[in-house]
């Protein structure tokens, strides 16, 4: 772990291509991240060329033929290591994790099944089908999630009382889709990053208007949520955070950036436990996104941040 940013590399890039939108749930994110990314390459020197990427991708970037390729898709095909194998198989440096820790991370279970002997503390969970789930499968209060997207898609939290539960798990997606089924930890959202081997300081981030939790809307609706930087949190916990997130992203093997979100409950009579709920290898580069504004307080702008990630970029990652 180091306490300094990366030092800036030297420009090898030129022609860059920000692959954007994409086939997930996630695509409306993506396309704000990716023209976010593209304006800041713009605005650093680059040749930058966006793409909304669809299933003709690799005859698209072979027509193209970029140097290297910022990828800002977020969800299934994006962050998942299909487009990782796509730009592997086709030689082209792109930035973030690589095929096998995107896909770890992106499958919540398996993410947590490597990161928890590597001493990253994580919530007890069942894989079910959503029609299984239906069923109380832990007592109340618990979340389910698709065990594949992020962003905070598809999540509920099922309290004790709730009216009609089963509708609500059932109304969620497809029957047979599997979800996770994961002990709910009450108290506070915290989240911290990892840019190349530099750790970054801790947000605590407080949903707002009435959100249960930090929801897709709390995360991209402009005042979703607020956030508090650096988290006022005790020094001990903060310690751990920036420890349990470098040790997340290093044991899945993630590259470049990444994010770990936790939950720390400190409610009254609470457990004091601090989980780490998942890894996100392809944060969000919106306007209300957390990874620039860690590198902000780090003392990077926004263009200095992607001209990093753009150069950082490789393949066999």
């Amino acid at each position: 772990m180091t306490d300094k940013l990366p030092a800036a590399p030297p420009r090898t890039f030129g022609h860059v291509a920000v692959l954007m939108g994409g086939l997930s749930a996630e695509r409306a994110v993506s396309l704000r991240s990716g023209e976010a990314v593209a304006a800041a390459l713009e605005g650093e020197g680059y040749r930058v060329t966006r793409i909304d990427v669809g299933r003709d991708i690799a005859r698209r970037l072979d027509e193209i033929r970029p140097e290297v390729c910022f990828n800002a898709l977020h969800g299934c095909f994006g962050e998942d290591g299909l487009i990782q194998g796509v730009l592997e198989t086709m030689a082209i440096p792109y930035t973030h994790s690589g095929v096998l820790a995107s896909a770890l991370a992106m499958h919540k279970e398996k993410a947590k099944a490597i990161m928890k002997p590597a001493g990253v503390p994580v919530a007890e969970a069942k894989l079910l089908s959503r029609a299984d789930a239906a069923a109380h499968a832990l007592p109340p209060p618990y979340v389910v999630k698709p065990v594949d997207e992020g962003s905070s898609v598809g999540v509920l939290i099922i309290r004790a009382g709730t009216n009609d539960w089963a509708k609500l798990i059932r109304d969620g997606g497809p029957a047979e889709q599997i979800v996770m089924v994961e002990r709910f930890i009450p108290g506070r959202e915290l989240t911290c990053a990892v840019i190349g081997d530099f750790v970054t300081e801790v947000i605590e981030i407080v949903p707002e208007k009435g959100l249960a939790f930090y929801d897709f809307e709390a995360k991209y609706a402009p005042g979703g949520s607020r956030h508090e930087l650096p988290a006022d949190i005790l020094p001990d916990v903060y310690r751990l955070i920036r420890k349990y997130t470098l040790a997340a992203h290093a044991s899945l093997g993630c590259r470049g950036v990444s994010r770990a979100d936790f939950r720390f409950d400190d409610t009254a009579g609470g457990t004091g436990e601090l989980i780490c709920l998942e890894v996100n290898t392809q944060p969000g580069m919106t306007g209300t996104s957390l990874v620039p504004e860690l590198a902000a307080y780090a003392g990077w702008s926004f263009g200095e941040l992607v001209r990093w990630i753009v150069e950082d970029a490789s393949c066999s990652r």
